[in-house]
């Protein structure tokens, strides 16, 4: 398996630093599955080529060491070692990890410009599927090359080989190269050499922030990319389409351009909303229940008068996501300082969830099931019992102004029920009876005389300590 990159243009030798790796001499590195190698073809002003070969060995494979099947003839004859698969992206990530963050101390703003570069990938295993490559990389403004030969040319009748040794080229950060490889490899070869777990998930947004989003071929690249596992490629679909709508979950409607035209989305009114009020609360200790992907938490940070904030989310992976998305390798020590990043289940008494001024608790409710509902009561409003409980959940009967949500659908796929403003008021009296909490509703979005607002938001202010 090799992987070349060559960069042109001036003092191209830089991409040491960029790579940081010495262009001077080869370095060898062990992995579970064999050996890698970095050394530079050619070097000059003008023109560097970094190479990365890796070695795999076939008898540890068939050992079962790693990638391995149940045995058969299988381990001992198959295109493993050879081809260009997920042990190649698992040693970019391992061998140029800190390129791949963008981070290079000794030429930051290099890392931060976008330079001439080509990669070429030796064996991807495409199936024949003659235009996989550039669907894939063409939308990412590359130059797609590719070259394939017959299986063997003594048999013609055998055919095209199903692998090709493909080139692209572009105008391009390093970063931004290594993380399309990184996620696009797999892609192409969809037989993982390792156990695919749910923080793959996390993964795959992670090296796809900021393009698979927007990709043309997203669905395909998240499908073959999880294809023993659909449910994680649903998820991660799932959570792309809501980066790609942020005015509503998935299936809420976008509405017509001149609608949308100068309008702040729904996503972005409620966090503003929700981070005003919990301002308004006087709070400078915050919980954050549910957090996501921490855009509530993001804004947090910011405010002077915020001195604490928790996140906290029952999914590991959403927490690493949000890890990325803070950039918490490099956020600046004062923010850092006010920031704890926690994973825990909102229906179990937590300490950890007690002493703080408020709980922001953001369209996560609808996610529970309906019976778990009294368990999470107790954990937020009685055991943690904050000053102020912020909590925003879907209006139900504002559905209706989708006209491609089916009747009685629900707007997520993960919704387990949304509540209509009657219900909401009726479930929020509930907790200001049991608890001892007062209560203000409001809504948040545009306005239907009479279907109210998309999303309800309810204030919650602990009786006799809302001043404290």
């Amino acid at each position: 398996m090799l992987l070349t990159i060559t960069y042109e243009g001036e003092n191209t030798q830089e991409l040491g630093y960029l790579l940081h790796k010495n262009p001077e001499r080869a370095q060898q590195f062990e992995l579970s599955y064999g050996k890698a190698y970095v050394f530079y073809p050619e070097v000059s002003d003008t023109r560097t080529t970094a190479a990365l070969l890796l070695d795999i060995d076939p008898l540890d494979l068939a050992r079962g060491k790693v990638g391995s099947k149940d045995g058969g003839l299988f381990d001992y004859v198959n295109d493993r070692p050879y081809a260009s698969t997920s042990f190649m992206s698992t040693a970019i990530v391992r061998i140029f990890g800190t390129a791949m963050s963008g981070r290079c101390d000794k030429r930051q703003e290099l890392a931060d410009t976008p330079l001439k570069l080509t990669a070429t990938l030796s064996s991807l295993k495409d199936g024949g599927d003659t235009e996989l490559a550039k669907e894939l990389f063409e939308p990412l403004g590359y130059t797609v090359e590719t070259q394939r030969s017959t299986l063997d040319a003594a048999f013609p009748e055998w055919g095209a080989s199903p692998y090709i040794d493909l080139t692209i080229s572009g105008t391009v950060k390093l970063s931004e190269l290594l993380n399309h490889i990184y996620v696009l490899i797999p892609v192409f070869d969809k037989q993982k050499h390792y156990y695919i777990a749910e923080d793959e998930i996390a993964k795959l947004l992670g090296h796809g922030e900021g393009w698979l989003a927007s990709h043309p071929q997203k669905e395909k690249i998240t499908r073959r990319y999880f294809t023993a596992r659909k449910s994680y490629a649903r998820k991660a679909l799932d959570i792309l389409l809501a980066d790609e709508l942020p005015d509503e979950e998935l299936t809420e409607e976008v509405e017509t351009a001149e609608e949308t035209e100068a309008r702040t989305p729904l996503n972005t009114q409620r966090m503003e909303t929700v981070r005003d009020a919990v301002l308004a609360s006087g709070a400078s200790s915050v919980i954050d229940l549910g957090c996501g992907e921490c855009r509530l938490t993001s804004m947090l940070l910011t405010e002077p008068q915020i001195k604490k904030v928790t996140a906290c989310d029952v999914s590991v992976a959403e927490l690493e996501k949000a890890a990325q998305r803070l950039h918490l390798d490099r956020m600046q020590s004062y923010r850092k300082n006010k920031l704890t990043l926690m994973q825990a289940s909102l229906t179990y008494r937590d300490k950890r969830f007690e002493g703080y001024d408020c709980a922001c608790v953001i369209e996560v409710i609808e996610h529970i099931e309906p019976m778990r509902i009294p368990a999470f009561e107790r954990a937020v409003f009685e055991f943690a019992a904050p000053k102020t409980v912020v909590l925003t959940t879907p209006n139900r009967e504002y559905n209706a102004n989708y006209a491609h949500m089916e009747e009685n659908a629900l707007r997520h796929g993960d919704h387990r029920f949304e509540w209509t403003r009657e219900e909401f008021r009726a479930w929020t009296a509930h907790i200001c009876e049991k608890f001892g909490y007062s209560c203000e509703l409001g809504g948040i979005g545009d306005v239907d005389e009479a279907l109210g607002t998309p999303t309800q938001i309810a204030v919650f202010s602990k009786a006799g300590r809302a001043d404290e």
